[in-house]
């Protein structure tokens, strides 16, 4: 037995420790009882409450004026990575307009645009969801939208750029790529049966199981599928001819194809209207089409909760799984498997 008292390291350590879970077990009881009543006030709040997080960006003179809610806006909309991610899909896009006239911008509405664009593209219905985001508020409410490239235009890119009254790049941008992409499909039938493993897939409905890697394709089995394709890039290819009435449409389809061209180029194409842009220039061009003559702001509205992100059910500290992949540059996130896409990639 030992009486030997404790020593004053080891009670100070066993305090703290106490201490320390007593204070990480009241955090936990206590932040889900304060998410129900912050939820609860919210449904007796009436007022459409604010997700999005404003940031005043510079202006044409490099300047970031701290003006009153009554002076013009320019909302600046970052089409920036894949377009159909977390932060860059049809439902934050039109949440972001929606909130652009409420609240914060009520007295000083937006009186224009202005899209930044670095993008390779993305999915089908998020390209053409946003452009069609775009074409609504800027004849709902009359203002116009101009687009900068700088750095890709790409696919779904040049999709949405063709929401905008007028597109500049910068010197070294590039653009184009008007086409459908769709996944790769890989058969392993022969190797499965060369090692003797044999599969059964249970479906209902004719092609239902269509293009199963794992059994022998039959003749037309990517009809259904090719039908698709086309009549997505059917759409693609009206939608920019439409909208930019330089760019010819039967050149377009034999000649330029999904190819990415330098800014020179697409210039002399159709697909741009300036090149040797900067920032800078584009917004003077926009605030004057604007018939702003005063002071003004240019904002950007952002969606980026941290907290929001840490109680995300994807978060590891719920699902107690870390992801462990290696990326080999040239694949996909896995949300954009088996899905039509607007999207430049070259390789894959």
């Amino acid at each position: 037995m030992n009486d030997k008292p404790e020593s004053i390291f080891r009670s100070s350590i066993r305090a703290f420790s106490s201490a320390f879970f007593k204070g990480v077990g009241y955090l936990v009881i206590m932040i889900p009882v304060m998410m129900l009543i912050g939820g609860i006030a919210a449904l007796k709040d009436k007022t459409p409450q604010s997700s999005f997080e404003e940031t005043v960006l510079p202006d044409a003179g490099g300047k970031r004026p701290n003006l009153s809610a009554e002076k013009p806006k320019i909302l600046q909309i970052d089409i920036h990575g894949l377009i159909g991610s977390d932060k860059l899909n049809t439902q934050t896009i039109e949440e972001m307009l929606l909130e652009s006239r409420e609240d914060k911008f009520a007295k000083g509405p937006v009186e224009a645009v202005f899209l930044h664009i670095n993008t390779p593209g993305g999915t089908v219905f998020d390209s053409d969801g946003i452009y069609r985001a775009l074409k609504s508020y800027k004849e709902k409410y009359n203002v116009p939208i101009y687009a900068y490239v700088d750095g890709l235009c790409a696919s779904g890119g040049m999709y949405i750029a063709s929401a905008a009254d007028k597109v500049y790049t910068s010197d070294v941008s590039l653009v184009g790529s008007v086409g459908v992409l769709l996944s790769t499909f890989i058969n392993f039938n022969d190797a499965l049966e060369k090692i003797g493993i044999q599969t059964m897939t249970i479906s209902a409905g004719k092609g239902k199981d269509a293009l199963n890697p794992l059994r022998h394709w039959n003749e037309n089995e990517s009809e259904n599928l090719k039908l698709l394709v086309d009549n997505f890039y059917s759409q693609f290819v009206n939608l920019v001819a439409e909208n930019r009435p330089n760019i010819s449409k039967e050149k377009l389809i034999n000649d330029y194809g999904a190819k990415v061209f330098p800014a020179e180029m697409a210039k002399e194409y159709g697909y741009i209207d300036e090149t040797g842009s900067s920032r800078e220039t584009v917004l003077t061009a926009l605030k004057e089409q604007a018939g702003i003559a005063d002071d003004y702001q240019v904002v950007r509205l952002s969606k980026d909760n941290w907290f929001e992100n840490l109680f995300r059910v994807e978060s590891p500290l719920f699902t107690g799984k870390i992801q462990h992949q290696i990326n080999l540059g040239f694949e996909l996130p896995p949300e954009f498997n088996n899905k039509f896409l607007y999207l430049y990639q070259p390789g894959l």
